[in-house]
């Protein structure tokens, strides 16, 4: 059974089809990236996957579940125990150390551990920077204190909303490289860009336009080998 299963998924805004009759199947350990120009529903089907919201038709099953059939609460469950977040603008909480942002995560799952937050930190290069706050770190910094974030509680599925998009070259180098990482110890990747590099390094790249899917390619790097 795919992990992720999207069968004929559609989303109305009134009159507004965000999302079109779009199926899909993301196996574990695969790693996707999710491209097309704004409006093309990028967000939408994040969202979704994300479960932020759910489809108004279609089947949308992570794991067996349908996300469609589901209240808010389970949703809210679902997306704690089985989804890791890494946001473009990062959403920090101002006031607290890196080590603290990242046992906000632990909070809504668990308990808070520093330990084990301290050991994300260490997997991402930043242990040594954890009782820095945001604004101590650079843009990057921050982006792989989100990653850790995201990892603390083991999720089966990063998603990743433009997690380049407000890097340097060099940093955008250190969050693909985590990425790939990650993606070479099992985890399952669903990035949204707008940047053919970074979605080249992933396994399937999938063009959405004006919510349908208009393509499916291979990665680059899954060509070329």
């Amino acid at each position: 059974m795919s992990l992720l299963e999207l069968r004929n998924i559609s989303k109305l805004y009134g009159d507004l089809k965000a999302l079109d009759d779009v199926s899909l199947s993301v196996e574990r350990g695969e790693w996707i990236a999710i491209m097309g120009p704004s409006g093309s529903g990028k967000s939408t089907l994040m969202n979704i996957i994300g479960c932020m919201d759910k489809p108004t038709m279609g089947e949308a099953l992570m794991d067996g579940v349908d996300i469609a059939k589901e209240n808010r609460k389970k949703l809210t469950e679902i997306r704690r125990d089985k989804i890791g977040l890494v946001f473009q603008q990062f959403h920090m909480i101002n006031y607290l150390t890196a080590v603290e942002n990242v046992m906000v995560a632990q909070y809504y799952h668990s308990m808070p551990d520093e330990a084990e937050a301290l050991e994300a930190l260490e997997r991402v290069g930043l242990r040594e920077r954890a009782k820095h706050l945001p604004s101590q770190l650079s843009g990057g910094e921050q982006q792989r204190v989100c990653v850790a974030r995201a990892l603390i509680n083991h999720p089966e599925i990063i998603l990743a909303d433009e997690p380049t998009g407000n890097l340097d070259e060099a940093n955008e180098k250190i969050a693909l490289d985590l990425f790939s990482q990650l993606h070479k110890e099992g985890t399952t990747l669903i990035v949204v860009t707008h940047d053919p590099e970074v979605a080249d390094v992933a396994q399937r790249i999938i063009v959405l336009d004006h919510g349908r899917i208009a393509r499916v390619a291979r990665g680059a790097s899954v060509a070329g080998a």
